[in-house]
């Protein structure tokens, strides 16, 4: 296949990507290494700056048709005293709420956008495994197959294949790794109708538990210190499932639901960034360009954005034949992905570490709920700066590609 561009990752980056530059009559090939986008625990928050997008492409309405649940506050739960610290219903957008939507409902729906335009081509189960060369520039993807090995040869080459990207580490460019003092494990539990509406993380003891509420589950985060997940897991399923029965009293009933280790899904967290984001016909975006805490789950959001700034910068010079200013995408990106970093490394290492700290203290040594908590609380205009932070990001990104 010889395409335009060919896009490494069917992921929120490389379906954008693909889809706004084929919208655009720019031929685009966008690989997933999988026959289906079905995989639990990826990010499903759809943010009210990925909504925006979706109201300029013209599909917000469809979008919202497809089952999702919209939350506009949020609130945590330190030793059982109830802390509100967002509200989304200030924030500058057209979509004043934050949408939890299955990860493969919203890759689908991308999908089924992108196959309205000749110029998109969806490879299904075809993994980019290496670049292709000619002389020193990167000239496409070579990839595996159920029927063998192929070659997608491209003028330009994104790799938006995640934290692991295969095409970042042939590529070989320099990055640097910022640390994490946490991993996460991710898990599900059943909801019933009556249980507490939306609240976002329960503190006691410390340790942080996230709950994010679906139509008829609980997706969890637990918080635990970086490396701990082996020993948790020596110590047995039965404590693990009393420490999230201790977090959240309300789904003590419902822990057996965890029958195995394997209905507990480790992220492994980390903080990286790409010292340069691109070589000679080769481009990196999203978690591939920088890898985010799941803090605030600005990840998915933040590799939206990425592809629609790649989608402005790239068009013009693609659709008139010439070679495209890659750095001009990294320059772009460069202010709100440092900026978003920075924000979850200061919250990671003072107040989750803080927290997971107190775990130590003896049981009847008093815990002081952080005290920016204590202001949101008492001063709600404060909760409009989280929400902005969370729901518009530093520097959101417009739609200014054409439709062909």
């Amino acid at each position: 296949m010889n395409v335009k561009v060919a896009i490494a990752g069917g992921g929120p980056a490389g379906m954008m990507l693909g889809f706004l530059l084929a919208r655009a009559g720019i031929e685009a090939a966008v690989l997933e290494k999988h026959a289906d986008f079905l995989r639990d625990f990826r990010g499903d928050t759809v943010h009210p700056s990925t909504l925006d997008i979706m109201w300029e492409l013209g599909l917000l309405d469809a979008f919202l048709a497809l089952p999702h649940s919209e939350i506009t506050q949020f609130s945590g739960v330190v030793d059982d005293r109830v802390f509100p610290f967002v509200d989304l219903r200030n924030v500058p957008t057209h979509c004043k709420f934050l949408a939890f939507m299955p990860q493969w409902d919203f890759l689908n729906f991308l999908a089924a956008q992108g196959r309205r335009y000749p110029a998109f081509h969806l490879l299904m189960q075809t993994e980019a495994t290496d670049t292709l060369k000619d002389g020193g520039k990167v000239a496409g993807i070579r990839a595996s197959t159920p029927q063998g090995e192929v070659e997608i040869r491209a003028g330009l080459t994104v790799g938006a294949d995640g934290r692991h990207s295969t095409l970042r580490e042939a590529a070989q460019l320099p990055a640097k790794d910022f640390g994490a003092p946490i991993d996460v494990l991710w898990l599900r539990l059943p909801r019933e109708p009556g249980d507490p509406g939306q609240v976002f993380g329960y503190i006691k003891n410390g340790k942080i538990f996230v709950m994010l509420m679906r139509d008829t589950y609980w997706q969890c985060a637990y918080v635990i210190p970086k490396g701990s997940f082996e020993a948790i897991q020596a110590r047995g399923l039965e404590a693990f499932r009393a420490g999230v029965a201790q977090q959240a009293p309300f789904v003590a009933d419902r822990v057996g639901a965890l029958q195995s280790w394997d209905d507990v899904k480790l992220l492994t967290v980390q903080v990286d960034r790409l010292e340069k984001w691109y070589s000679d016909g080769l481009l990196f975006i999203g978690d591939a360009a920088h890898a985010m805490s799941p803090i605030g789950g600005v990840g998915i959001n933040l590799a939206i954005q990425d592809a629609v700034a790649a989608a402005n910068i790239l068009y013009p010079a693609l659709a008139a034949g010439r070679t495209p200013d890659l750095a001009a995408v990294q320059r772009r990106r460069t202010f709100p992905t440092v900026m978003t970093q920075r924000l979850q490394l200061l919250i990671q290492s003072t107040f989750m570490a803080r927290i997971l700290r107190a775990g130590s203290l003896p049981e009847n040594q008093p815990r002081k709920p952080p005290v920016f908590l204590q202001a949101f609380k008492y001063f709600p205009l404060l909760r409009r700066i989280p929400a902005r932070l969370i729901g518009v990001g530093f520097r959101p990104e417009h739609v200014h590609t054409p439709e062909v």
